[in-house]
């Protein structure tokens, strides 16, 4: 595989703040950036609006491979995400289809189908990768890799402000079951397991502000002298 320019991986579980971290270090590079999490977000809400089964995994290939998807800046600069002419950035982050999207991600089939459409995002002057694999399997001649993580207590502890900021109401201890029962399947799926990439920075952002962590990754750019 050839990049078409430098990669930063930055992998972890759900709730460790790889998404506002990877847009921050993306802006700071002038790169772009991919939401990796969020290409089986956007599957599970197809399989969804289509009333598929996710035992058919032929056809969810297909699916995969053949998504229609868009990432587009917005007026205010945020990322709008396009599934089948619907904008549906906000439809995609409900827990309900985090937890599908989990099941899917342990799908072989579903991960080859999105293989390839993931490294065709690796464009110059570079880009920025955020998922679960990005550094094992989709990037692993990456320039630098990141393994960002949390305690399940205070990831939910974020969710669930974040849920409450919506207006909705939040079970506590049913979303840290919820997202220790996420960890250990991401961590034990044979397929694509959730581990830190060899040779990865890993950074356990419990006790840390998101400005640190930028700054953290920031400085290995300039290290590797990508900044």
């Amino acid at each position: 595989m050839i990049n078409q320019g430098p990669v930063i991986t930055i992998d972890g579980p759900s709730g460790a703040g790889k998404g506002t971290v990877s847009q921050l270090i993306a802006e700071k590079l002038g790169w772009h950036i991919l939401d990796s999490g969020a290409l089986y977000r956007l599957l599970s809400l197809a399989v969804s609006h289509h009333g598929m089964s996710v035992d058919d995994t032929e056809t969810l290939k297909v699916l995969a491979e053949h998504l229609d998807i868009q990432f587009e800046q917005s007026e205010d600069g945020k990322i709008d995400i396009v599934l089948e002419g619907e904008i549906v950035t906000q439809a995609i982050r409900t827990e309900e289809v985090g937890n599908n999207a989990s099941k899917l991600a342990a799908i072989p089939e579903v991960r080859e189908g999105l293989l390839l459409r993931q490294r065709a995002f690796s464009q110059l002057p570079g880009l920025v990768a955020d998922g679960r694999d990005m550094g094992t399997v989709v990037f692993p001649a990456a320039q630098i890799k990141v393994f960002l993580t949390a305690s399940a207590e205070e990831r939910a502890r974020r969710r669930s402000s974040q849920l409450e900021q919506k207006g909705e109401s939040v079970d506590f201890d049913a979303l840290v079951k919820t997202i220790k029962e996420r960890d250990e399947r991401d961590a034990n799926r044979t397929i694509a397991p959730l581990v830190p990439a060899a040779g990865a920075l890993v950074i356990d952002s419990t006790d840390l502000t998101i400005e640190q962590v930028v700054e953290m990754i920031f400085a290995e750019t300039v290290k590797a002298g990508l900044a």
